[in-house]
């Protein structure tokens, strides 16, 4: 048993081997930060991370590990990749949006603007606020555990947010923080109910295409492919030293992740969108503010704004941004400073985080720039 065992694992290793592509020369460059971004996905980073970062002198591009099994290929700022619950912020921006041009009130229960669609056993629409619903604080259950698909196998928020509040909540109301995707499928509703267009067709009408953002689209129900080039996702294991890898790309119907989790882009899109709104280019200076009025979160250290994470920097100051796990097998986060410096990271698997994390890997990018 033992030596047939042996040599499937042998025979495992051959077949699934991964070929590392050389360092870039850039890492000479950003050594410190390059041996993290290595240690990172040694241990959580899936086949291979990428990192994008900079100031407003301009931006570099680290590569670790793979971007594609069983090829020699590194990260590239060009990569497109499913950018997850990044997407929350995208969906937050609108509706602050609608708060500026006076259409909703972050105050008001989503009872005014959605009557009886947040009711049954378990919820009351009136004690839930919009502000609630962008921060985590409604209460609502996570996930659309159980969610139908139409006869076209695509997902409606509706029967999103009927799956999520037909489970228990978190907790009462304003009671305590806990994320939920389900929250993000009613600020489509929202948005529906206050332009007359989807979630999708708003944040495309409103972000993607007014400040230029051409590598980022929101996918149309059912259409699972990626724009060229991209990140493939995987999914996967260990088998003593050995990783196994399973492409997952394709693996979910997007309209499922919708406003919550279904926007593909690139790394410098998302940092461009990230620093429009954080100069203020998206938001007046009021929504803006009210976007940034945090409180504690369970998510590392970060406390969380409306669609929005804030991570205390350990060189001072303090950046602005989101991360996203989706199961096609990517996993990302962006982080922006108001002084002009970035940092994004994406990796090809999703795969629980150990020491050093994402964030550690981001906020020594950051602080390479502050010191330089």
């Amino acid at each position: 048993m033992t030596g047939k065992y042996t040599r499937w694992l042998a025979a495992v290793a051959l077949a699934i081997a991964v070929v590392l592509p050389a360092a870039p020369a850039q890492a000479q460059d950003h050594a410190a930060t390059q041996a993290l971004l290595d240690e990172y996905q040694r241990e959580s980073g899936g086949p291979g991370a990428g990192l994008y970062a900079g100031d407003a002198a301009g931006s570099w591009t680290l590569s670790s590990g793979t971007a594609k099994v069983f090829t020699n290929r590194a990260f590239t700022a060009d990569d497109h990749f499913r950018i997850a619950s990044q997407t929350k912020t995208f969906t937050a921006a609108v509706v602050l949006q609608l708060v500026d041009e006076g259409l909703v009130d972050l105050d008001a229960p989503i009872e005014q603007y959605l009557p009886g669609v947040v009711g049954g056993a378990h919820y009351d629409g009136d004690d839930i606020s919009v502000r609630q619903i962008l921060q985590h604080t409604s209460g609502i259950a996570r996930d659309p555990l159980n969610a139908s698909a139409g006869a076209d196998g695509v997902y409606s928020p509706a029967e999103l947010v009927a799956a999520g509040t037909a489970q228990p909540p978190q907790f009462a109301p304003g009671a305590g923080w806990g994320y939920s995707n389900v929250n993000y499928s009613l600020a489509a509703m929202l948005i529906e109910e206050r332009t007359g267009q989807t979630a999708a067709a708003a944040i495309t009408d409103r972000l993607i295409e007014p400040l230029g953002l051409t590598e980022t689209s929101y996918p149309a129900p059912g259409d699972r492919s990626m724009p060229s080039p991209f990140l493939p996702g995987y999914s996967g294991g260990r088998i003593g030293p050995v990783f196994y890898w399973f492409d997952t790309t394709a693996n979910m119907e997007m309209s499922y992740a919708g406003a919550a989790g279904a926007l593909t882009s690139t790394m410098p899109d998302v940092v461009a969108f990230q620093q429009a709104l954080a100069a203020g280019e998206v938001l007046s200076p009021e929504s803006l503010e009210e976007m940034r009025t945090t409180v504690d979160s369970t998510v590392y250290d970060a406390d969380f704004g409306l669609g929005l994470m804030r991570f205390d920097l350990s060189c001072g100051g303090e950046a602005w941004g989101h991360a996203g796990n989706l199961t096609t097998g990517h996993s990302s986060i962006t982080l922006v400073t108001d002084d002009g410096r970035f940092a994004s990271l994406v990796t090809n698997a999703f795969i629980a985080e150990s020491t050093p994390t994402r964030v550690d890997v981001l906020d020594a990018a950051l602080c390479e720039g502050a010191a330089s």
